[in-house]
């Protein structure tokens, strides 16, 4: 069982404090005693003082301390701490149920049922560990993304409360009173959006971040009809398609560390879903330090590194998704899985009635369709059309699915179990549709060549060895040498040939 994370140490929070270390921002809070405030540690007013100063490893565990969260750094601005949700710890598992909306569905009983405890000792981990129950932790999540909205836009108040997860606006105006110290509406005084237009919110990540790599990794796998992607944004539509929404992702104008999402979603109880989608999906909680410490003295990855210190993981929108498109990518290009994936969505997708953006009017097929689709009238073979139709029938039948509590190990055997999927289309569709960090499809022709110390590619047995020291992060390995073999060969790649002549 994986250890949980830590707090960092006391003088490193004190230094990234002092010096407003944007690299630290959402791995701890900074909480001042004298005025009942917490921060994130890029808050701009003046340093308190040391004896003052509280550290917490998150929001909840702040707030749980009776501190209420600043109004001029605004810690709902900042980026997750995904380290916490990685590993099976039965904590990190009830984590990411947590992020994926578990408590708004289901009790705590049912949560614990779900990670193998009780409710009981579920709750004394939490305190235990992340110093504040898991209901604290789901209410605090859902209390700051309400701040957000009634910062950042024009919702009514009453759709801020539905899309924040609360179903009554008498309890979200107590909870919100209680945990600010202020009323919703009070917060509300200048709106910033004009009402009925797009909403406008930030999404913060750590620096660095290469927004420009992730934009050209989904650029050549980009769907026409269903989504766009560009040299700047991202954009796509998603349903229903009764009341389809739509959205577009680009950077916050000015350098700040933030993305900026411009959203339009007619039903506010999606807001929050869509958000922590395109949060997994952009990557923007993952700890570039982390990472950069295990590969940088590497000698295959540290040049890479180097070169894209900020390079995340991609993901997708969907599970289901991107389950069809790695199984219609098996021994064949990006380009003419593309092809194909274009051809599924023109043939079953379904068409809106209007275009809520141009060139935007199909949503990707759903696994009922695909069950029973033909998929052969797209040119696929017929035991590739069967492995995506089984595949579509035992999601429906609940044999597979994308739950996010389930390890890597699971989830992989789970997923070889159906005929015509094997280690590397399971761990593609796990480093994509659930962004686990170390997902390793090893049989990839690319990476064995790009990993080996010379000409001759590694067998898959061999680069799994070498990539155990990558771990936990050898979904990142995977993005760096894909992009690294796509780029011009550095001077050491290209003594390869000679050094075989």
């Amino acid at each position: 069982m994986n250890e949980l994370p830590t707090l960092p140490a006391t003088h490193v929070c004190e230094q990234a404090r002092l010096s407003r270390d944007a690299r630290f921002d959402g791995l701890f809070f900074t909480a001042v005693a004298s005025t009942g405030i917490y921060c994130r540690p890029v808050c701009p007013a003046p340093a308190p003082k040391r004896e003052n100063v509280r550290y917490y490893a998150n929001a909840a565990a702040a707030e749980a301390a009776g501190f209420r969260p600043c109004l001029r750094c605004r810690p709902e601005l900042a980026p997750g701490n995904e380290q916490w949700q990685r590993g099976d710890h039965v904590v990190a598992r009830a984590l990411k149920l947590i992020e994926a909306g578990a408590l708004a569905e289901q009790s705590l009983d049912a949560l614990a049922a779900r990670v193998g405890i009780g409710a009981r000792q579920l709750r004394r981990l939490f305190v235990e560990r992340i110093g504040a129950p898991p209901v604290s932790v789901h209410t605090t999540r859902r209390l700051l993304f309400a701040k957000q909205l009634l910062t950042e836009t024009a919702l009514p108040v009453t759709e801020v409360a539905l899309a924040s997860g609360f179903r009554s606006l008498r309890r979200f105006n107590a909870a919100f009173a209680q945990a600010n110290r202020i009323a919703p509406r009070e917060l509300r005084r200048q709106p910033r959006a004009a009402a009925g237009a797009a909403l406008v919110l930030r999404l913060g990540y750590r620096p660095p971040y290469d927004f420009a790599g992730v934009l050209a990794f989904l650029r050549t796998r980009a769907l026409p009809g269903a989504e766009q992607v560009d040299e700047g944004s991202y954009a796509r539509v998603f349903g229903p398609a009764n009341a389809p929404g739509w959205l577009r992702l680009s950077a916050w104008p000015g350098g700040e560390h933030a993305l900026q999402l411009q959203l339009h979603c007619p039903q506010p109880t999606q807001l929050l879903g869509v958000v922590t989608t395109l949060r997994r999906m952009f990557d923007l909680d993952a700890n570039p330090q982390a990472i950069a410490d295990t590969f940088r003295r590497d000698a295959v990855l540290g040049p890479l590194l180097a070169r894209h210190p900020g390079l995340r993981l991609p993901g997708g929108w969907d599970g289901f998704e991107i389950a069809v498109r790695a199984i219609l990518g098996q021994q064949i290009s990006v380009a003419a899985a593309r092809t194909l994936a274009t051809r599924t969505v023109q043939r079953w997708g379904e068409p809106l009635p209007a275009a809520p953006l141009p060139g935007l009017e199909r949503l990707f097929p759903t696994p009922a369709a695909l069950a029973q689709a033909d998929l052969r009238e797209i040119g696929l073979t017929t035991t590739r059309a069967a492995t995506i139709s089984g595949m579509a029938q035992a999601l429906l039948d609940g044999r597979v699915d994308f739950s996010a509590e389930q390890s890597l190990d699971a989830f992989v055997a789970r997923w070889v179990a159906l005929p015509g999927i094997g280690e590397w289309t399971a761990h593609y569709i796990a480093m994509r549709a659930l962004s686990d960090p170390d997902a390793f499809p090893a049989a990839d022709l690319i990476l064995r060549r790009e990993a080996a110390p010379d000409a001759a590619p590694l067998s898959t047995k061999a680069l799994t060895e070498h990539a155990d020291a990558w771990r936990p992060w050898r979904a990142y390995a995977v993005i760096h040498l894909w992009r690294g073999a796509s780029e011009a060969p550095s001077p050491a790649r290209r003594k390869k040939p000679e050094a075989t002549a």
